[in-house]
């Protein structure tokens, strides 16, 4: 049979029932497993036999989730974890260390940038920011013989920069090094970004891969495609790891070394552990995704398109708007299509942003985004009150964007929501 569609993997894959078992994914709720034999464990242990030895580690439900996930994205193998954030930590942790650096978009997520230029840092990690207006010999130079990764979002957030995914692909490439591609807003639904080049995909499944705002989670994603023996960057994979008696990620797991230390070494000693009942609801959201980006979308263009018109609208900011900078990256990388999610903003500035905001009824002020609901927030002042204000123009927030994911409603009652609001402007 051939490959599935998106559509049909959003259902069918991960979990399949033999004869007799459930229909639907059941939550193993156990935090230990029982063997036949001391020996069988102490494989486990050693690696050198498939199961589950503990629930921080690996779990059924957790297990079919990740083959899931895997699937969608054309990878080798994922890890789930326990926030988006976690995920974003252990890509890079995974293959950086004490006295290395990383490049990274400046675009990213406020929570992002925090994450990399305070907190890694303090772990001897430097990131290096690369600013969507660079020329790739301003980001060339950004590298030296440390550099272990080059960090982007497919849709950056709020900012809705679409990555020029292979174009960030071969620069990390010319220096032997992978290029880690935030999916989050994209989903593998519009954009399957190792098709481009990418060789790690990671997601806030927080957002849309849950969809209903109900649990907290992220994913890394594998491509098994870039050869890490060959770079030479990449002792932690290619030379013998003495906390697992000597393996060698390279040698004893060939194209799945790199998830298969993340796994083993990372989730086992910083514990970011996804918990099988959040992993079963996950898994709910994701039956629906295709659907629900399709009606995202939509809805999300019709909203960008009405507040283009508007005169109270000073800007507007939406990759498949056909006025937008972004478009032809969008039609490229992204079926000519977007996630919910418009920014813009309104004449008047900050006070003008805050009072449209206030007056809104159907659409609710949360500090989230991407689930099923029409939500909006200010993100200067919010998720990323926390960054300077040269890194705030870094990031293409000004004080007076508006950030709305525009949810599944009724595309008529969002419009009118909005139309009320700005009247009260």
């Amino acid at each position: 049979m051939k490959e599935f569609h998106v559509e049909t993997k959003c259902i069918q894959e991960g979990w399949k029932p033999e004869n007799g078992e459930p229909r639907v994914l059941p939550i193993y709720q156990s935090t230990t497993y029982k063997y036949d034999s001391g020996e069988h464990l102490g494989k486990l242990f050693d690696l050198s036999a498939p199961g589950h030895m503990y629930t921080r580690i690996s779990n059924p439900t957790v297990a079919c989730v990740e083959e899931k996930i895997a699937s969608l994205e054309g990878g080798v193998g994922a890890m789930c974890t326990s926030s988006g954030q976690a995920a974003s930590l252990l890509a890079v942790f995974n293959i950086a260390s004490a006295g290395e650096n990383f490049i990274s978009c400046s675009t990213i997520y406020g929570g992002t940038v925090n994450l990399f230029a305070v907190t890694m840092k303090r772990m001897g990690i430097e990131v290096r920011f690369a600013t969507p207006d660079m020329t790739d010999e301003e980001i060339h130079a950004l590298f030296d013989e440390k550099t272990r990764l080059v960090f982007g979002e497919t849709i950056a957030n709020p900012a809705l920069e679409v990555l020029d995914i292979e174009r960030f692909a071969a620069i990390a490439h010319t220096h032997n090094v992978p290029l880690v591609v935030d999916n989050t807003f994209a989903t593998p639904v519009l954009c399957r970004p190792f098709a481009y080049g990418a060789d790690i995909v990671i997601h806030s499944t927080t957002k849309y891969m849950d969809g209903h705002a109900s649990v907290v989670g992220g994913v890394i994603v594998d491509s098994g495609a870039f050869d890490w023996e060959k770079s030479g960057k990449f002792p932690e994979l290619t030379t013998p790891d003495e906390s697992y008696h000597g393996v060698v990620y390279t040698r004893d797991f060939g194209n799945a070394a790199y998830i298969t230390k993340a796994r083993v070494q990372l989730m086992r000693d910083l514990g970011t552990t996804p918990q099988p009942l959040a992993m079963y609801i996950l898994n709910l959201g994701l039956e629906t995704l295709a659907l629900r980006m399709e009606r995202h979308f939509e809805n999300g263009l019709a909203v960008a398109k009405y507040l283009e018109g508007h005169e109270k609208i000073s800007w507007v900011n939406n990759p498949a708007l056909s006025s937008n900078t972004q478009y032809e990256k969008c039609q490229k990388y992204l079926k000519g299509k977007s996630c919910g999610v418009v920014s813009f903003g309104v004449k008047g500035g900050r006070d003008a942003a805050m009072r449209f905001m206030d007056h809104l009824q159907l659409a609710q002020i949360v500090v989230h985004v991407a689930d099923a609901r029409t939500c909006v927030l200010h993100p200067a002042s919010t998720t990323h009150r926390q960054l300077t204000d040269q890194q705030l123009v870094d990031a293409g927030i000004g004080p007076d964007l508006i950030r709305m994911s525009v949810g599944i409603e009724n595309i008529d009652d969002i419009l009118a929501d909005i139309e009320n609001a700005l009247a009260q402007v």
